[in-house]
């Protein structure tokens, strides 16, 4: 019988204290999407509160002069392997350096279509991760500039939350990970609980207080309240 209490009892959690916290909430992931090159927008595909995938298309910079330069550098290349080839069959005649001569025409002719691809791909904008498009500031027919980038969207993660919790930095020893959380969104009566995972190693100079995030699902991305940290003995 005192063997059993004693397990039972070993195997209750004791909270040791109740710590008051305010939090924000916050996209878990979030991006902000630019060009890195300039140019004039051909087309802007999304809008705000759009649902997109990873990889899917966002926008696009006009880009004609760099396909005509891709196109015709597909040529020289054609040419240039073709003359490479025939030099190949008598390199026993010509000698090594003039078939290096061909080859070195034919990889550089291979490169120039390679940065030429880098470069047209840098017209089209794509969705780092699948998401929610928060923001939007492009139009067809915007001028990109190419020195300062400007961001063009912002996209989050389309169910994934965090709630950016904070308390005072007396506890900074207190609060663990793995802690629970329960709290309120600002103006509702209804109790949610969720857990610490990651507490920040440096407190807010000016509020002194301290950040941690508890992960949550599908609340609104601003919306912000209280509630209690219990700290586990």
């Amino acid at each position: 019988m005192r063997v059993s209490f004693f397990i039972l009892f070993m195997s209750v959690v004791i909270y040791a204290q109740e710590i008051y916290a305010t939090f924000n909430v916050v996209a878990k992931k979030e991006a902000n999407l630019a060009f890195n090159i300039g140019g004039i927008v051909q087309k802007a595909l999304v809008d705000v509160g759009d649902e997109v995938k990873a990889k899917e298309l966002l926008a696009e910079l006009k880009n004609d002069d760099i396909k005509a330069n891709l196109y015709i550098a597909q040529v020289e290349l054609k040419y240039a392997k073709r003359d490479y080839n025939r030099q190949l069959k008598v390199k026993n005649v010509i000698g090594q350096s003039v078939l290096d001569k061909f080859a070195y025409k034919k990889e550089m002719a291979e490169a120039k279509i390679k940065q030429i691809k880098t470069t047209l791909d840098k017209t089209y904008l794509r969705a780092p991760f699948s998401g929610l498009i928060s923001y939007k500031n492009i139009e067809k027919g915007d001028v990109v500039p190419g020195m300062s980038p400007k961001i063009v969207y912002k996209i989050i993660s389309t169910h994934e939350r965090k709630l950016l919790v904070e308390f005072d930095e007396k506890y900074f020893n207190k609060v663990k990970v793995g802690d629970r959380f329960i709290y309120k969104l600002d103006g509702e009566s209804k109790e949610q609980e969720g857990v610490i995972s990651k507490i920040y190693p440096t407190a807010n100079s000016k509020t002194r207080k301290i950040t941690a995030e508890v992960l949550a699902s599908d609340i609104k991305v601003g919306l912000f309240g209280s509630g209690t940290i219990f700290t586990k003995d």
